[in-house]
């Protein structure tokens, strides 16, 4: 007779999905200081920086198959294909870091740009989403999950605003052209992790209460 697993064996798991969260969110905000900052070298780093998260998903997959042979419960069950999928959304959310960090790499030697100054804002808004999706994941809190979801139509509108002044200032003056594309690649890849952060938020309302909310209109939630 099969015993249930013990809770406890989940912890490993939980905690290499904690630690690549804290790598990808630290790869995101240096990538974004790099480009405050003019800091090419910060940037390089950040891009390095790729190889650890991308060693965590594959650490992650390999403790979660094992334990699903364990014959989890239902609830264990759920937790351990959440974290594959958060762990795979973390992944991306490293590939934008990188994306990021050379384009600020690209622009190291050029004149700064006015809308430049805007990318921190459209940052710590997805970056913030992404705290709050995994903090949700952590204590279990589905309205916080919840409330994450809604925003990700902030940094869809915030990002076009950026792309919009972008492509004005490409017209105006047709010299900052590759400046402009570079910081529309880092407003993109922005608006991007956004949509990772909604996608972990989903996870955790489907871990927590077993529904499925990814093409439901959520006032109708």
């Amino acid at each position: 007779m099969s015993h249930p697993m013990p809770q406890t064996e989940l912890d490993p798991l939980k905690e290499k999905l904690l630690t690549m969260a804290s790598y990808a969110e630290a790869a995101v905000n240096g990538a974004v200081k790099a480009l405050i900052k003019r800091d090419d070298e910060m940037a390089r780093q950040t891009d390095e920086g790729d190889d650890m998260i991308d060693r965590l998903e594959v650490e992650i997959d390999e403790v979660a198959l094992g334990l699903l042979a364990r014959r989890p419960e239902p609830f264990q069950l759920r937790l351990i294909t959440s974290a594959m999928k958060i762990s795979s959304n973390l992944e991306r959310v490293g590939d934008e870091a990188t994306t990021i960090s050379r384009r600020v790499i690209a622009l190291a030697c050029e004149p700064q740009l006015a809308q430049a100054a805007e990318v921190p804002v459209l940052a710590k808004l997805v970056l913030t989403m992404l705290k709050e999706a995994l903090d949700a994941f952590v204590t279990g809190r589905v309205d916080q999950a919840l409330a994450v979801i809604p925003r990700d139509r902030e940094a869809d509108d915030l990002n076009r605003r950026l792309q919009q002044a972008l492509t004005a200032t490409m017209m105006q003056k047709p010299a900052s052209v590759p400046r402009c594309l570079h910081l529309m690649v880092i407003c993109k890849s922005l608006e991007r992790i956004g949509d990772h952060a909604t996608n972990v938020a989903e996870d955790v309302v489907y871990l927590y209460e077993g529904r499925d909310i990814r093409h439901v209109d959520l006032p109708s939630l």
